[in-house]
Parts: structure tokens; sequence; C-alpha cells
């Protein structure tokens, strides 16, 4: 499973290091660069341009994606670029229904504004026929957040392709580790890296790789042009990051597969979803195509004051928006408008000693 590449963990993709120098280079902060007087050539000349720091950990996210890099400063950022770059007035957007809920008031909001048409459809399907005729992106989110409903990415990409649209996958839940999307037909994949590919919950950063260089290089013209660049210092954390994925996702995905048990025995959770459960809608699509499950899931309680009582009394699980970091975190997700009932909670599994966390919140459940 650890088959993450040298640039993934070194501050010089694909090399060792020289002797004397630390691992991994701090950060580059510079805003402008000394110029050769004849041009800037192919040296650095000015930090919204390019940064030696971005483009280390571009180069080790675009090796775990297989595809080429561009890094922006939220997974937001890295959406709606892909959005306007790709999409022109007359144009129209597939979306999921039942992926993240800013992603669609974007689309509604701003898109439609501007003479693009935008499609809801469902993660799972079906998908009625004719769904992908004259569109020009598809965007999926697979598992979608917060139902955890999950997309066969090559049978969707298949059909899209059929009528010459491209494929976005939002892989922000299982990280590349979990899921490669392009490996799958799909054209683009996006990310929020705030989440589980840097885990440590002290960041915001997102990025968008493409299967087509050219692809790339248009949406970083449009970076560079719109001034959305992420911070040297945001990136190096992300970059000390990655050497600890494997065993972060590792710990994450085994939490989530404890609980996951726990809750589909106890009589206090009306419903769990988890991919990697057998018995999940989703298992067996999941089971194909994502080589780890992810340490999100999520459950129904009785009631909006059940999932008070259940953060409240737990000594592990810390009431949190967001997901992926090293300690365990639930939201309540009907307070931001998703469809779900009052009592629907989405958990992320952190990194907590699995008997201590499956005691912590038995002891919760038992408790309601």
């Amino acid at each position: 499973m650890n088959d993450a590449p040298a640039a993934a963990t070194q501050g010089s993709p694909g090399a060792q290091p020289p002797p004397g120098a630390p691992f991994q280079r701090g950060p580059v902060f510079a805003a402008p660069y000394v110029m050769d007087p004849a041009g800037p050539g192919e040296t650095d000349f000015y930090g919204r341009n390019g940064n030696p720091t971005w483009r280390g950990l571009e180069v080790a996210i675009g090796e775990l994606d297989g595809g080429t890099c561009v890094l922006f400063p939220s997974g937001m950022a890295a959406i709606t670029t892909v959005l306007r770059t790709v999409l022109r007035p007359g144009d129209t957007v597939v979306l999921p229904s039942d992926g993240y809920y800013q992603t669609r008031r974007y689309a509604h909001g701003y898109l439609a504004a501007h003479g693009i048409g935008v499609r809801e459809v469902p993660t799972a399907g079906p998908w009625p026929a004719g769904t992908f005729d004259g569109v020009r992106l598809v965007l999926l989110e697979t598992p979608s957040n917060p139902g955890l409903d999950v997309c066969d990415i090559a049978a969707l990409a298949a059909a899209a392709h059929g009528t010459g649209a491209l494929v976005a996958v939002d892989n922000t839940t299982p990280s590349p580790l979990g899921q490669r999307p392009l490996e799958l037909g799909a054209d683009l994949v996006v990310a929020s890296d705030s989440k589980a590919l840097t885990g440590h919950s002290d960041l915001i950063l997102g990025h968008v790789t493409a299967a087509d260089p050219g692809l790339a290089a248009d949406l970083a013209a449009a970076r560079t042009v719109e001034g959305a660049v992420a911070g040297p210092f945001e990136a190096w954390l992300a970059h000390r990051s990655l050497g600890t994925l494997d065993l972060r996702l590792a710990r994450h995905t085994d939490n989530a597969a404890a609980l996951a048990v726990l809750f589909a025995a106890h009589p206090a959770v009306r419903q769990v979803r988890w991919p990697g459960l057998p018995s999940d809608p989703a298992y067996p699509v999941a089971s194909r195509q994502m080589r780890r499950f992810g340490g999100v899931l999520a459950i129904e309680l009785a009631s909006h004051q059940a999932v008070t009582t259940f953060v409240t009394h737990s000594a592990l699980i810390t009431y949190a928006t967001s997901f992926g970091g090293l300690h365990t975190t639930a939201d309540r997700r009907a307070q931001w408008g998703d469809a779900v009932p009052e009592g629907y909670l989405r958990l992320s599994a952190g990194c907590e000693d699995t008997d201590d966390l499956v005691t912590d919140i038995r002891k919760t459940l038992d408790s309601l």
C-alpha cells in the first residue's frame, strides 16, 4: 500500500538531499527574485507566478495522483478555478445533488448568472438517459459529503466522455492513497488538502491534478492572473505532512472500521454509513475502486439533542467541522443546510488508540 514516491517525503523530488542538508528544505518566502538582466528565462522572477516550495509539493502530489498538479490556497479555490477555466457561457455542468453544499451554492449563484447551465444528479445514480448530453463538465464527489454514497468513476467517465464531457472528481475524502480517479478515467482531480492529505488541522490548501499537462498549464495561468496563490509556509507544512500520510490513513481506516461495527450493532444508532462496511449500499462499488475506505463515516441519532449529548459526553470526540485530522471530530450536518435528518452526524475517525476510542464511544452511546 505504501508506494508513495520519493517526492512525497523529500524536498528535492526523486533525489536524496546532499550531506549536511535537512531532509526537506525550508520554505522560500521571496516575492520578487533576482533576475538576469537578459530576461527571466527559466528562473523565478515573481512569487505569484511560481515558487520552488510550491513546485516541490506539486511534483509530490502529482506523482501520488498520477498527473500534473497545480496548487491553490484552498479546496474551493481549486474547484472554482476549474469551473471558471473549463466552462464558458452556454456550457452546462453536472454536479452531485448530495455533494458539498458550497460547490452547489457557487454553481447556482455564480455560474448560472454567467449563462452556464447547472444540472444536479445523485452521486450513486441512477442517471437518466440524456443526463450528459450537451454537457461540458461533470464534477462528482465520491464518496459524497456527507452521505458517503459512491459513484462508479470508470462507468461515469465512459458515459461522460461518450458525449464529449470532461470529468473532474473531488477526491478530498479518500486522498490519492485511498483512490486514484485519473487511473479510472477522470480528467481532473480536485481536493481540499486541509483534510486528510495534510492531516494536522493546521492549514488551508487545495490542489487540482490534470491528466492533460496542457489543461494543467491553463489552470496555472488562471491562478497567476486571478491571484489564487498558496502561501509558501502552508505548502511547506503540507509537504512535511505527506511523509506520514500512509500511516495516518491506516489508523483512520482501522478506527473507522471498528466504529462502523459498533454503530451497526448499537440500538441508539438508527443508521450508519461507511463504504467499507460490507452491508453498506456503497460497498460493492467502493471495494472495486478504493484502495482504502478512509476515516469518514456517518451515523443518524434520534434527534438534535441526542447529538448534543453524544458529543458532550465523549472524552475523545471534538465537535468541529472538517475532517481527516489526527483528532476524532463530529459535525451535525443539518446545521449547514444539508438535506439530512436533524440527528445526522458526520464523524472523522482520528489517530487515537482504537481500543480507547471504541470504549469511549460505546460508553457515550450507552448514555443515550
